[in-house]
């Protein structure tokens, strides 16, 4: 083969790549973790797209966008929002509900953004929460949405919050 035709064939080999030609690995299983934070964000997330029962859309589809801030904090330690929750980065996907930094802002757009509810965050996150527990700790689970108590925050509709904040001191 000639200097032209390596190069041809590493260029053909290089866009089937970029195009998308390569079979992508199939995901993980989801599971919920029951472990202290820190919590990295799933890297399938389509696998906890698919527990929280939620669509995924395109990585770039901002329909419906609205930004929340939550905020948790367990026996008195920050707990930060990780990059990432909820993106499937492999495969260019996005739950409704994710995030894109550390700065513990929640972004809702895309599929399903207007009915996401603070319980299926925590499932494409990965984490437990279910009303007394937070992964490892469980107690006194305290969580309010714009000042207000929440009753039952696994199904507190994030899109009707703006500041949600979520307290937990273990062992009570």
């Amino acid at each position: 083969m000639t200097g032209r035709g390596h190069l041809r064939a590493a260029l053909t080999a290089c866009v089937l790549l970029l195009t998308g030609c390569v079979q992508q690995a199939p995901p993980a299983p989801a599971t919920l973790r029951t472990t202290p934070p820190p919590w990295p964000a799933p890297r399938d997330g389509i696998s906890y797209f698919e527990l929280a029962g939620l669509p995924s859309s395109r990585l770039d589809d901002r329909t419906g966008q609205r930004l929340l801030t939550l905020s948790i904090r367990i026996d008195g330690a920050d707990v930060p929002l990780v990059p990432n929750i909820g993106l499937d980065l492999p495969r260019a996907l996005q739950a409704p509900a994710h995030t894109h930094d550390t700065s513990g802002t929640v972004w809702l757009e895309g599929a399903g953004a207007g009915t996401v509810t603070l319980g299926q965050f925590f499932t494409i996150w990965g984490v437990r929460f279910d009303g007394r527990c937070l992964g490892a700790a469980c107690g006194r689970l305290s969580v309010t949405a714009d000042g207000g108590p929440v009753a039952d925050p696994g199904t507190l509709v994030l899109s009707s919050a703006g500041d949600v904040q979520i307290r937990l001191a273990s062992g009570g």
